[in-house]
């Protein structure tokens, strides 16, 4: 759908999670659509803002951006009418997940405060708002084109009424079929992690070092590591299962956890904050090396498994089941599934840089070699084997292989179509007014200025 029609999280924050003092700002009401009015330090934040951060902007800012708001306001109001709600939960789960964000990319909750020029009390309520109006306006979007379907009959005359110089390009895919495990782990090693967790555990616990800096020191999940351990409020879903249960059994900040296992390897845990169904805690992870001889067993094994295969003694799909660790494809006969398209098939961007290395200049059909990856789910290592079930060159779009894209194509197109509609008749429906200063623009959909 249309980029200028639909509106992205990082537009709805634009005017609200402002690092810009408005001081200097002489407000006043430059557009009024409906009962809701728009502000000049509206469109200023955004301004300025976007500038700062270098985010391109098609046109005039004081053109595009009180538009933009105005979009916004129309499908607010319809939202209103129609009852759309979002759950309260929803909206602050996806608050503290962005809180956490902006404290990883810039440094510290200080330096977070500083850089927006606000309590983070303050920030908390700004993104509160933009998310919660965010979501409204998605769920009135999906409700006013929801059911927009088409039938074969639709796509092939789209297809067959489009240019030859419209025929989208599809890039080279591959489909893949995967065997994986993962290397044992000697149980010295296991000892060796488990140790080091209770040493960390002992020290915070006595205070001789603060669970936080321990986490920048040694935990092997970098990205919390860089804000000393701590995730951000989550709800117990957005948890893996082990970690979750421990976490939520905490109730005293001054003490750690057991040391907890997981997928992703063994942590000690620290509450910070508990909010109804949501907490936040830090954590150290640590991650059991694999060694040097045990992954040679392994590959050695794997390789046994594709020499059954290729000397036809069992099928790859046999294989799966018997010999895969990798849940994710376990079920469906090893098939791997792209989570950015939705289907098998991946461009080879799309792969994990190992398996697109080994795959390029293989054959349909044909295994590879075994090779060691990570994981790109639990940043594990694993060893793997590959089985190429398909590959398509880049080529002109074309009913027979591309029909589920082109499917997608001209759907979009209804659907922006109809968005564009609607908004014309919201226009007209509408009380409109903009100040004479701000009138000199060329809108996207000139229905703003009555004639």
């Amino acid at each position: 759908m249309n980029k200028k029609i639909l509106l992205s999280a990082i537009t709805l924050l634009l005017f609200t999670t402002n690092s810009f003092s408005q001081s200097n700002i002489i407000d006043e009401v430059i557009w009024i659509v409906g009962d809701e009015s728009i502000l000049r330090s509206e469109v200023e934040e955004q301004r300025l803002r976007a500038q700062y951060e270098g985010t391109p902007l098609q046109g005039d800012p004081y053109c595009v951006i009180p538009e933009q708001i105005a979009i916004n306001k129309l499908f607010l109001h319809q939202a209103v009418l129609d009852s759309i709600e979002v759950s309260e939960s929803n909206v602050m789960n996806q608050v503290e997940n962005r809180l956490s964000f902006f404290i990883s990319q810039i440094g510290s909750k200080e330096k977070m405060e500083e850089y927006f020029n606000k309590k983070t009390t303050d920030l908390r309520e700004d993104l509160r708002n933009s998310i919660r109006e965010q979501m409204i306006i998605q769920q009135m979007q999906q409700k006013l084109v929801g059911n927009i379907k088409s039938t074969p009959a639709d796509v092939r005359r789209y297809f067959n009424n489009l240019n030859t110089d419209s025929i989208p390009n599809v890039p080279a895919q591959v489909e893949l079929q995967i065997i994986s495990f993962e290397p044992p782990v000697p149980i010295e090693e296991t000892n060796r992690i488990k140790e080091r967790l209770r040493d960390y555990t002992e020290r915070a616990n006595k205070g001789t070092t603060d669970f936080s800096v321990l986490a920048r020191l040694y935990s092997e999940d970098t990205e919390s590591a860089k804000r000393g351990g701590e995730l951000g409020f989550m709800g117990r879903g957005q948890l893996v299962p082990e970690f979750a249960t421990v976490a939520f059994n905490l109730t005293d900040p001054k003490k750690v956890s057991r040391v907890v296992q997981s997928e992703f390897g063994y942590h000690i845990i620290q509450l910070i904050e508990k909010r109804g169904d949501r907490l936040n805690c830090r954590h150290i992870l640590l991650k059991p090396r694999i060694s040097l001889s045990d992954k040679t067993k392994a590959i050695q094994r794997l390789d046994s498994i594709a020499d059954l295969v290729r000397n036809s003694k069992t099928t790859f799909e046999q294989a799966v089941i018997y010999y895969s660790q990798d849940k994710n494809t376990a079920m469906n006969a090893g098939l791997m599934l792209n989570e950015k398209s939705g289907t098998s098939k991946f461009e080879y961007q799309d792969l994990p840089q190992e398996v697109a290395k080994v795959v390029y200049g293989m054959n349909v059909g044909e295994l590879s070699k075994p090779f060691s990856m990570i994981n790109p789910k639990t940043n594990k290592e694993v060893v793997a084997v590959v089985k190429v079930k398909s590959k398509t060159a880049s080529h002109k779009a074309n009913l027979i292989d591309d029909y589920q894209m082109l499917r997608s194509y001209y759907e979009g197109k209804k659907k922006e179509e109809f968005i564009t509609n609607w908004i014309v008749k919201k226009q007209k429906e509408t009380y409109i007014s903009i100040d004479p200063a701000w009138q000199k623009c060329e809108f996207q959909y000139p229905g703003w200025i009555k004639k």
